[in-house]
């Protein structure tokens, strides 16, 4: 079952250079369908929609692991089964806890428009 983001939604996230989530706003959390507490300590791939296309998050850790910012289209899973798209900006080298670096994740509503353009590119990438 799909899940339509208000317009007003915006969710962040923040990880570890691993991808472990240190920080999740509430609207990711009420999103998702998770607890702060189920994600905090988790790796970021605990949304990752089994249809999304290895390679675009190859293309997305390969942007900010060299330093620069990563946009595009995402199709989330929720904990109950369910699935949301967003626009994500991932930004790469941001101080987090203890580490050095890490990434601040920004993701608002895609437009249905947006979401058939990303699902015909994301097919040519199977």
């Amino acid at each position: 079952m799909e899940y339509t983001l208000a317009d007003t939604d915006f969710l962040v996230s923040q990880t570890d250079s691993k991808g472990i989530i240190l920080f999740a706003n509430e609207d990711f959390c009420k999103i998702a369908g998770y607890k702060l507490e189920e994600l905090i300590g988790k790796p970021h791939n605990i949304v990752r929609h089994p249809d999304m296309p290895k390679a675009a998050f190859k293309d997305l850790w390969d942007t900010v692991k060299s330093g620069r910012v990563w946009k595009g289209y995402v199709q989330n899973a929720t904990k109950n089964g369910g699935y949301y798209w967003v626009f994500a900006t991932v930004y790469p080298n941001i101080a987090c806890g203890e580490s050095d670096h890490g990434y601040m994740s920004c993701r608002r509503k895609a437009s249905p428009a947006e979401i058939k353009a990303a699902e015909e590119l994301y097919k040519t990438m199977r």
